[in-house]
């Protein structure tokens, strides 16, 4: 799981911070007043690690950046060596240290990734910032804690291949798309200009949350086409 979704995350942004807190592990993007789309990956602790430990004059909360590429790329080599050992005794450690770099007088933090296996160990050593500061954290929950307000109904799209590739067909026509989401299970995708409007439909899809009948006013939420 770890693995597989760090290459979307690498796509929204070279940059990522990961916010770890007691009880939960979480990759965002641009939640720091960045521009462009905001995106929060979440986990259960005991989704992603056996034992997870974590400890900080934050109240045990810490944020950091990171590259998303060389954290898919240390990752993806130790599942490598755990792999090859095809059995448990490869676990894989994931510790927040400060090193001394080569050339340089002064240590710096780490993210690293050590594995042992049966015939080989591996040691990689991902650079990360220096942990925010107490109100940058604070920031970063208070964004958090915003973005909790979704709408009462949220639909589910089981082919994002499709969806990609009406989006693709519709940026042609114009720059802005508006989103309608259905309470009854449809999804309108649509782009106006002054000249044609031209839009898509998927329906009967799965509704997460308030579901409603076909008289239902849709919910609009408006978004910009890369």
């Amino acid at each position: 799981m770890f693995a597989g979704f760090l290459p979307a995350l690498d796509k929204l942004g070279r940059i990522c911070h990961v916010y770890l807190t007691p009880d939960h592990a979480m990759f965002l993007h641009n939640l720091l007043g960045g521009g462009g789309v905001q995106s929060v990956a979440q986990f259960d602790k005991d989704v992603l690690f056996r034992d997870y430990r974590i400890s900080s004059q934050n109240a045990g909360r810490i944020a950091f950046a990171v590259d998303a590429s060389l954290l898919h790329r240390a990752l993806r080599s130790a599942l490598t060596i755990q792999e090859q050992a095809r059995d448990e005794t490869a676990a894989i450690q994931i510790k927040l240290v400060k090193k001394l770099p080569a050339g340089s007088r002064n240590p710096a933090p780490f993210l690293t990734f050590e594995t042992k296996g049966r015939v080989s160990a591996d040691v990689q050593d991902v650079p990360i910032s220096k942990p925010l500061s107490r109100s940058d954290v604070l920031q970063i929950q208070s964004a958090l804690d915003a973005s909790q307000d979704l709408p009462q109904t949220l639909v589910q799209v089981p082919d994002l291949a499709q969806l990609q590739s009406l989006v693709d067909r519709l940026k042609y026509v114009g720059d802005v798309l508006t989103v309608s989401i259905a309470q009854y299970g449809d999804l309108h995708l649509q782009v106006s200009t002054s000249l044609v409007t031209v839009g898509s439909e998927l329906r009967k899809l799965r509704v997460l949350g308030v579901r409603g009948t076909r008289s239902n006013v849709f919910l609009l939420h408006p978004s910009f086409v890369d």
